[in-house]
């Protein structure tokens, strides 16, 4: 980088944490601002990692220098904050998912594509070594021809993990639960790996925790290929397990787990396609805690490089609405009522 580039964070909750230690571990990467509802935390995150503290929107927004803004606010609040950042012709780089509607996140992408600034959004499984190496392979034809997926999103969150959170389980800020919030990356994952999906049959339920969205959601995936698919994705599952990603073709399996490839089962497998050495060091795989931000920290060096050389991010608006369009259509065939999109707010 020829200079400083400027970063406003929107938020200042645990994973705004992860953006700010993503942030400072990026040379030429300075942290301009902080915005958030709460008075007393967001002068605490500023001492902590720096930044002016703003509780107004319009005044952090103002704030100069500032390139672009890393939005970690409730997912419901991504789009509407968003738009009023491109209006402002900063670039926006928001966490998952894009926003809790397909129509509210069309609306931000006609907004950066107005402005014509850059959008990105933070699924920064699509930059994890392993994962890139699977897809790789993938692509290569190793497997044959795709017949099955098997994604399992098995984790455990105890009640105050919802009962101390405003937004989090709610239909109006999280738009659901265990579906579009720990399971979107996985979705992203199937999406990006095995192409769109064509039909789906699904069903969600609250099997565990007091919260108005679900805990437990199962669907079968039917993709454009041809090939189909199983999608578990829960909060309730004590005492959690690793995410497992399997994926079957006519030639083999391929399978994943927590981000590694654990097994590699071919017919005839090509002499560099072979599972990595499995981590000693992984701890609690099962509940990952947001302390390991390398994946946060590529995804916000790629999206530096797409702004300077005036390039589309590795995820950007029209790619991350994919994955936004398949959670909508896991919840139409549930029988769950959506929720509304309201980008004035």
């Amino acid at each position: 980088m020829n200079r400083t580039i400027q970063v406003g964070l929107m938020g200042a909750g645990n994973i705004s944490e992860t953006h700010a230690r993503a942030a400072l571990a990026i040379p030429g990467l300075g942290i301009a601002a902080i915005y958030g509802s709460n008075p007393e935390k967001v002068r605490r995150f500023a001492d902590k990692f720096g930044g002016q503290p703003y509780t107004k929107l319009d005044d952090f927004l103002n704030h100069t220098p500032m390139d672009f803004v890393a939005i970690g606010s409730p997912s419901g609040l991504h789009a509407a904050q968003g738009i009023a950042a491109a209006e402002r012709g900063l670039h926006v780089l928001t966490e998952k998912p894009i926003d809790i509607s397909v129509a509210t996140a069309d609306t931000l992408i006609q907004a950066a594509r107005t402005r014509n600034v850059k959008l990105g959004v933070m699924f920064q499984d699509r930059v994890k070594p392993e994962i890139r190496k699977l897809k790789r392979w993938i692509e290569q034809g190793v497997l044959g021809r795709p017949l099955l997926a098997d994604a399992r999103v098995k984790w455990y969150r105890p009640p105050e993990y919802y009962a101390n959170s405003k937004w989090r389980g709610t239909l109006e800020l999280d738009g659901g639960g265990a579906l579009i919030n720990q399971a979107v990356h996985t979705v992203d994952l199937l999406i990006w790996l095995m192409g769109d999906v064509a039909r789906v049959q699904s069903s969600v339920a609250t099997g565990l925790h007091k919260i108005e969205a679900e805990d437990l959601a199962v669907a079968l995936l039917e993709f454009s290929s041809g090939a189909h698919g199983i999608l578990q994705a829960s909060t309730a599952i004590f005492p959690g397990y690793p995410r497992r990603i399997e994926i079957t073709g006519t030639e083999g399996t391929l399978v994943l787990e927590h981000d590694r490839v654990v097994a590699v089962d071919l017919r005839n497998p090509p002499e560099d396609v072979r599972p990595g050495t499995p981590s000693d060091d992984l701890e609690n795989l099962a509940s990952p805690v947001v302390s390991d931000f390398s994946g946060h920290q590529a995804i916000f060096e790629d999206f530096i490089r797409a702004i300077q050389e005036d390039r589309a991010p590795l995820c950007d608006g029209e790619e991350a609405r994919r994955s936004l369009v398949l959670v909508e259509e896991i919840y139409r065939a549930a029988g769950r009522t959506l929720p509304v999109a309201r980008p004035e707010d």
